[in-house]
Parts: structure tokens; C-alpha cells; sequence
């Protein structure tokens, strides 16, 4: 099971959150942020958006309008390295990120000319998530020792998505047949093929997303979900018998790697802002973000939208950067092998 980096998890989470100062408290009247999405429309990343859009404005002083453009490409790395690299440095811009994009910075390196994390300012994160490995009931696959025993077609985005990055780390350390088909612009296209039967099913589907894109799969008996991937156990999850991926990695190096790319999924669903942006304007947004996030109104609208909601504040997840990218090189290069093609 997980090791030194979930106890550093643990412990960054009792970290206290400090309240926004009172000299930005007018700065956004009459302004408007640009929420930047660096993934297509329709997928979960745009879902969780625009629910959290709706409601953050009437926590930020001011009640600024904002609006959710998108920015698609190289998994998300595009939008950050614009939010980074080109947007105004003064809290009008702001983005969301996807993981993948932030760990295979980690990863791969950084420079001037690629989306850093290290130079972002996180504002926080709407879910501490899941990924589940889904496929069609018709398919025949009932089981994940289907999957390790047969080969099976799944559905990926492009290298930095969680669909191609955790295939290829399920297919590398599990031994698993997995036939890895890239290309998909996003889980909504992921699962329009599923229905088409131009694939058989995905991995590293966040497990918030598919029950908000695909949830009647499950209850019209259409989907199955074979295993779940995360630092911790899904209760939910548990409790549909779905087993952890940690079940089928053995070996301690493997593990290892396991750990290092679902560590990211603490922070799943990252809003950043350059790192240049004033004090007083990140602390504004960090507090309206938090206060979001506990507001009744956007947790029924969250609930009817099927969205899981599980936060962690910026500062904390600044924290949990700087640690990844301290991780020793060794697992770090064994971690790029597993999850490219």
C-alpha cells in the first residue's frame, strides 16, 4: 500500500487555510475572470467547471462574472503553460489543468517554453478522485481477470490524459493485453466509441466523471467496472466489489510507480493562476474557492449534476508539488516507461 508520500498527503491536509486579505475586497467589481479549461467540451473537466463557476462568483468580494473558455491540447499542458507564460498576472485569469499535465512535467522536465507546475499558483481542488478501467457488458469482459487473460480494446486521449497514461500503466506493470487505441478527444468521445463497439473500454476514467457522463450504463446493467485505482479504496467502489489495482501490483518497484502517478489524483481537479499574481488577489480566490466548495447550493447542484466533491486548498497542494518534484530519479524514470507507448 501507499508509503511515505500518502502520510505526507496526510499530514499537508491538516495545514490551516488563511482568510482572504480585506485590500482585495474590491478589486473584482466589475471585472471578469477567464476560467481557461484545458480540455474539450462535454467532458469532466468542463462538468466540473461550470458547476463550480456558477456558484464561486458569489463568493469572490465583488461577484465578478465569470466565463469558461476552453483551451484544449498536450493533455492540458497547453492551458497551463498559457495561464503561466501569457495570462495577466492580476487574478482576472484562472485555469484548470489536468493532472497528467502537471505530472508529466514532473516527469519529463521543465523549461521556459513548458507548462511548469512549480511556477503556478493553485487556487485548490474541487476532488480528491478515483479511476476506474470500464468496459461494455456486451464484450464479453466480466472481470479484471478477463482483462489480464484476454485482449481488450481501449479507448485514450493523447499522453498527459489519465485515459492513455493509466492504460499504458495498467497494461505495463499488470502484464495485462490491453490494445491502447489514442486519439480520442476526451471520456465523452471515449464512450460515444464504447457505443459505436469501436472499442471495448477505457482506463483512468475519473470515476466522478463517468457516473456524471455515463451513469445510466450502470443502472441499465450496459457497463462494468473492473478495478479502481487511487491511493486509498473508493467506498462506493467497495461496495460494487470493484477490487484496487494494488491487488495486481506486486512487485515493489511497481508499486512504487503506482504511487508516484496516483498521487496525483489528490489533487484532481486543479485551478491555477500565474504565479505573479498578487497576494491579496490569491488569497480572495483561495478563500471563495473553500467557501465554494462547503456552499449547500453548489453541493445539491453538484449532486443533481452527478459530480463528487472532496476539496483541498491551494496552498496545500503547492505543498504536495514541491514534494513530487523532489521524487528520487530512479523512480521517476521507471514511472516515464510505464506510462509511455
Amino acid at each position: 500500500m501507499p508509503g511515505r508520500l500518502q502520510i505526507g498527503l496526510i499530514a499537508v491536509a491538516g495545514m490551516a487555510l488563511a482568510p482572504a486579505p480585506t485590500a482585495a475586497q474590491d478589486f473584482y467589481a466589475g471585472k471578469t475572470i477567464d476560467f481557461i479549461v484545458g480540455h474539450y467540451v462535454g467532458g469532466g473537466y468542463d462538468i466540473y467547471a461550470r458547476t463550480v463557476a456558477r456558484h464561486w462568483t458569489r463568493h469572490i468580494p465583488g461577484h465578478p462574472a465569470i466565463v469558461v473558455r476552453h483551451m484544449p491540447g498536450a493533455g492540458g499542458a497547453k492551458a497551463g503553460l498559457h495561464i503561466t507564460h501569457t495570462a495577466p498576472k492580476d487574478g482576472t485569469v484562472i485555469g484548470a489543468v489536468t493532472p497528467g499535465a502537471i505530472m508529466s512535467a514532473l516527469l519529463d522536465g521543465r523549461s521556459d517554453s513548458t507548462f511548469d507546475p512549480t511556477k503556478a499558483a493553485f487556487i485548490g481542488t474541487a476532488n480528491n478522485g478515483t479511476r476506474v478501467c470500464v468496459t461494455m457488458a456486451d464484450t464479453g469482459v466480466r472481470s479484471f481477470a478477463d482483462i489480464l487473460k484476454r485482449k481488450t480494446i481501449i479507448g485514450a486521449t493523447a499522453p498527459n490524459d489519465g485515459t492513455h497514461d493509466y492504460a499504458f500503466m495498467v497494461k505495463n506493470l499488470t502484464g495485462a493485453p490491453l490494445s491502447v487505441v489514442t486519439g480520442y478527444k476526451g471520456t465523452n468521445d471515449i464512450g460515444l466509441a464504447m457505443e459505436r463497439r469501436e472499442v471495448d473500454g477505457a482506463c483512468g476514467w475519473d470515476w466522478a466523471s463517468f457516473k456524471s457522463q455515463r451513469g445510466r450504463w450502470l443502472s441499465e446493467g450496459r457497463a462494468h467496472v473492473h478495478v479502481q485505482i487511487g491511493l486509498e479504496p473508493d467506498e462506493e467502489l467497495v461496495r460494487r466489489d470493484v477490487p484496487s489495482l494494488w491487488n495486481f501490483v506486486k512487485r515493489k518497484e511497481d508499486r512504487e510507480i503506482v504511487e508516484l502517478i496516483t498521487a496525483q489524483q489528490v489533487f484532481h481537479r486543479p485551478y491555477i493562476a500565474p504565479l505573479g499574481v498578487p497576494a491579496a488577489q490569491l488569497a480572495t480566490l483561495r478563500t471563495a474557492f473553500m467557501a465554494t466548495m462547503n456552499d449547500p447550493q453548489f453541493l445539491a447542484d453538484a449532486q443533481k449534476t452527478g459530480i463528487d466533491v472532496l476539496p483541498l486548498d491551494g496552498g496545500k497542494i503547492q505543498d504536495l508539488i514541491a514534494r513530487m518534484a523532489a521524487a528520487p530519479d530512479a523512480v521517476v524514470q521507471r514511472t516515464k516507461r510505464a506510462i509511455r507507448p
